[in-house]
């Protein structure tokens, strides 16, 4: 990992292309997203000078990952004050395949991000987001009850933990062992000082961590 981390260093504006990840069989996405912290200027001359940096700088490492394969279908790296929701867009652009089932936390809950889905992958993709413990249903939950609308009845019938059990979204804890994963094998700051070598990173990263799991895979063989 030390050559890994000098060759991003000596980046200069290199931008590796994300090209779109194309599968052979459904998707099940789950997204999320962690900050990274970027070893810049001013951590330069605390390492250098012994000083105490005033400010650090973050970036926002957002991650799909397909439960069917393990791999990492989709990633950007932007600025820390850029919501998941946004970055949503974009990711789902890097997708090939058809989505059938999409996790997230709270932070996607909302009519743009549900939207989204169903315009990318029509209403038969299953969108498993936790509604706000303050949400009620909507108007025409009695006669048509949405997705979310059924999720909030079950919430409130057998309780939060339940539903999680029930509807599958205890597997977005994969998402986060993906993230711990990420800060161990490849590092918790960025090493490039420009944000287009700073995405360059994010990218190879991704291939890293995808090439360990492809290693990782079982195949079997028939054996007669």
């Amino acid at each position: 990992m030390a050559q890994f981390s000098m060759e991003i260093m000596r980046l200069t504006g290199s931008v590796l292309r994300g090209n779109q990840h194309i599968t052979s069989g459904p998707v099940h996405l789950v997204v999320d997203s962690t900050g990274l912290k970027v070893f810049g200027e001013g951590e330069w001359l605390e390492n250098k000078h012994k000083t105490k940096a005033k400010r650090k700088r973050w970036r926002k490492l957002h991650l799909g990952l397909n439960l069917v394969s393990g791999e990492i279908v989709c990633s950007d790296l932007t600025v820390d004050d850029v919501g998941d929701p946004t970055a949503l867009p974009g990711l789902l652009d890097q997708i090939g395949g058809r989505v059938e089932k999409f996790i997230a936390d709270g932070a996607y809950d909302g009519t743009p991000s549900r939207d989204l889905l169903a315009t990318r992958f029509g209403e038969i993709v299953e969108v498993i987001i936790p509604p706000p413990k303050t949400a009620v249903a909507s108007p025409p939950s009695v006669l048509v009850p949405s997705v979310r609308d059924r999720h909030i009845a079950e919430i409130q019938t057998k309780g939060r933990m339940a539903w999680q059990k029930s509807a599958g979204y205890n597997k977005r804890s994969r998402a986060e062992t993906q993230m711990g994963r990420w800060k161990t094998v490849i590092g918790p700051k960025l090493k490039a000082r420009h944000f287009d070598n700073q995405k360059t990173e994010a990218k190879i990263g991704v291939r890293v961590l995808n090439r360990m799991t492809e290693l990782g895979r079982p195949k079997f063989e028939r054996v007669a």
